[in-house]
This record gives C-alpha cells, structure tokens and sequence, in this order.
C-alpha cells in the first residue's frame, strides 16, 4: 500500500464506509503521516507530551472531519490546516484559562497588571507597526496578496485567480518580493528604534 497516493486511499475507504477494509485504509493512511504530525506538532509546543496529546486531538479531528476533505489539495495540506487549528484553539483555551500561582508564593508577589489587557494593546500596536510597514515597503498588489495569503488563509492558486495576476508564478511571486521588502524595512526599522 506504500506506492498508493493518501488521496487514492480515502477514495477506496469511501467505497464501502464503515468495512473492515476502510478501517483498514483509514489506519493505513493516519500511520503514514503519524510522525509528520507529531513532528509538527513538536515544533509547535516545544514539549514531548503536549506534541503526543495534540498529534492526537489532530488525527480525533482528522477521522472525524475526513468525509469533508476534497482532493483539491494534497492530504498532508489539509492535515496540516488541522494542526494549525487545533493549536491556536490550544492557545485561546490557555489565554482562556486562569493560571494558579502556588500558595508560597502569593504572599511574596507584586500585584499583576490585567495582562489580557496588555496583550490586546500590544498586539494592536504590532499590526499598526506591520500595516505601516507594509504601506512604505510594498506596492498594492504586494499588499493584497499578502493579506489574503496570511491575513485570511486564502491559497496562492485562488489569489492568483480572484485578483486576475498573468505573470506565470501567479501570486507566489508577489509574496516572495514582498517577503524581502518587508525583511528589508524591518532591518530599517529595527536599526532606527
């Protein structure tokens, strides 16, 4: 089964849902891409066991959710989009969450400044520094390109296509020249602050 592309499993394991032979293809599929997860997931938490727990919240999604893939991306893209879901969901409970200090330690602690609401200033100064940023360095095109690449997840094939580009790399050559136009203006402004 190891030369069957991952989008040929999920179409015989649609032939006959619930078989044995599409738990089969099913299991077949997730081992595959078991230690790419993981990897990914790694990358994300930076520790072994909250990779191992969110590799398995992905693949509870991913078998959950499989009926709504479409094989117009690769697996592994759409496998990837569930982690970086599932991730950010993580963090928004964590931000969510409120942390306990042990109790040796409160009688010893400053009072705390409200830092929700200092994060939502700073993330609001961030994307004013990004969107000036942006304006100085980048032409229109550039700008809308990367908003709907980065700013709403929209793909390069799609950009390419909603904004009507007739260069032959579409949108990806639009992100690679403003990527090193932003480098550069973020060099500037790094050495002038």
């Amino acid at each position: 089964m190891d030369g069957v592309a991952d989008e040929e499993l999920i179409a015989q394991s649609r032939l006959a849902p619930g078989s044995e032979r599409s738990r089969w293809l099913l299991e077949e599929l997730f081992r595959r891409h078991q230690a790419r997860v993981v990897a990914w997931c790694y990358r994300l938490t930076g520790e072994r066991d909250g990779a191992f727990d969110l590799a398995q919240e992905v693949f509870v999604k991913a078998y959950a959710s499989l009926d709504t893939f479409r094989a117009d991306s690769k697996f592994t893209t759409w496998l990837y989009v569930i982690v970086r879901n599932k991730w950010r969901d993580e963090l928004r409970a964590r931000g969510a969450r409120p942390r306990e200090a042990p109790e040796d330690k409160m009688g010893d602690a400053e009072p705390a400044e409200d830092s929700g609401a200092i994060a939502a200033l700073d993330a609001r100064d961030a994307r004013v520094v990004v969107r000036q940023l942006m304006d100085r360095a980048l032409d229109e095109t550039e700008k809308q390109v990367m908003t709907l690449h980065y700013g709403h997840d929209m793909r390069l094939d799609a950009i390419t296509a909603a904004l009507g580009l007739t260069n032959a790399s579409g949108a990806k050559a639009y992100i690679v020249s403003a990527k090193r136009k932003l480098n550069a203006a973020v060099k500037r402004w790094n050495a002038r602050s």
